[in-house]
């Protein structure tokens, strides 16, 4: 449970960090899914498990990319991109394709709730670069991925990170406002 706790405290300050556009929050993202990491491998969740791994390498990826987004906004606090059709076709196929395959992967590994854990697994994966990306549209998929990810947390008896995505649903719908009225699109 320490475990988790500390996951739930990591993962509000990354998101305040996230909302605020703060480049702190890949820092924190970073330290939070290493404590994520062991909660989902304990839980037997393993595609979850295996997302905070990508949180974790994506964390450097992110603070690259924003940091030269900071640059060329000229300091603008939310500087965002446009997401485009290209990107969102592909999302849908990656979704669609990622999901099937990792469903057969985790039933083959005794994933305890292979069908959610696959779906928001990359769902999460995809909102995960859409942040990277600085996509104001990134915060309505963390808003489905993380009421998903509540529900399942719920089901499987790990309160405080039920707790932790009940928070994240709520911030997500925050965030996306806030980006929707701060933000300027740079490039």
């Amino acid at each position: 449970m320490a475990m988790e706790i500390f996951a739930l405290v990591a993962g509000v300050l990354f998101l305040l960090c996230e909302i605020r556009q703060n480049n702190l929050m890949w820092l924190l993202q970073a330290i939070s899914g290493v404590a994520s990491v062991i909660v989902f491998c304990n839980q037997g969740l393993y595609a979850s498990m295996g997302l905070n791994v990508y949180y974790v390498l994506v964390a450097v990826f992110g603070y690259i990319s924003w940091k030269k987004d900071e640059v060329r906004s000229g300091g603008e606090s939310i500087h965002l991109r446009r997401l485009t059709l290209p990107v969102v076709l592909w999302s849908v196929i990656a979704l669609a394709a990622g999901t099937a395959a990792f469903i057969w992967i985790l039933r083959l590994l005794g994933d305890s709730m292979s069908g959610m854990d696959a779906f928001v697994t990359v769902l999460s994966v995809i909102a995960t670069w859409w942040l990277a990306r600085s996509y104001k549209e990134q915060w309505l998929l963390w808003i489905l991925a993380d009421i998903f990810y509540a529900v399942m947390c719920a089901m499987q008896g790990i309160w405080w990170m039920t707790a932790l995505y009940v928070f994240y649903t709520v911030s997500a719908v925050y965030g996306f406002l806030h980006w929707k009225a701060e933000g300027g699109y740079v490039g």
